[in-house]
């Protein structure tokens, strides 16, 4: 029997480095429904976000996308689907000013 929960994952990027926002637990698939960036500092800013899969490739789902001064941008416009160990990471141009909110729909399958 399949069973989900709801979950948000959330981190403040407070660094230049590319920071793991979420990962997809051992035997769950995932959908991100929404992908939520905030700018909280008075300037614009950029974020790249990758996609990790469980072999270690990383693909990248946004590039240097902008985000205006005291902005919020819903970087989504349909559900991404993620298996078993994926990883979205986040890193912002300047640590300090972006955070990032994901929803997401998790479902255990019992299968890796």
């Amino acid at each position: 029997m399949t069973t989900f929960r709801y979950i948000n994952a959330k981190s403040d990027l407070t660094t230049t480095n590319a920071t793991t926002v979420y990962t997809v637990p051992s035997k769950y698939i995932a959908i991100v429904k929404s992908i939520i960036v905030s700018e909280d500092s008075g300037n614009a800013d950029t974020i790249t976000v990758t996609l990790t899969d469980s072999s270690g490739s990383v693909f990248s789902l946004y590039k240097t996308k902008s985000i205006s001064a005291n902005g919020t941008a819903e970087l989504l416009t349909r559900d991404l689907n993620l298996s078993s160990g994926e990883i979205i990471k986040c890193t912002a141009a300047t640590g300090g000013r972006l955070h990032v909110v994901m929803s997401i729909d998790e479902y255990y399958t019992g299968l890796n």
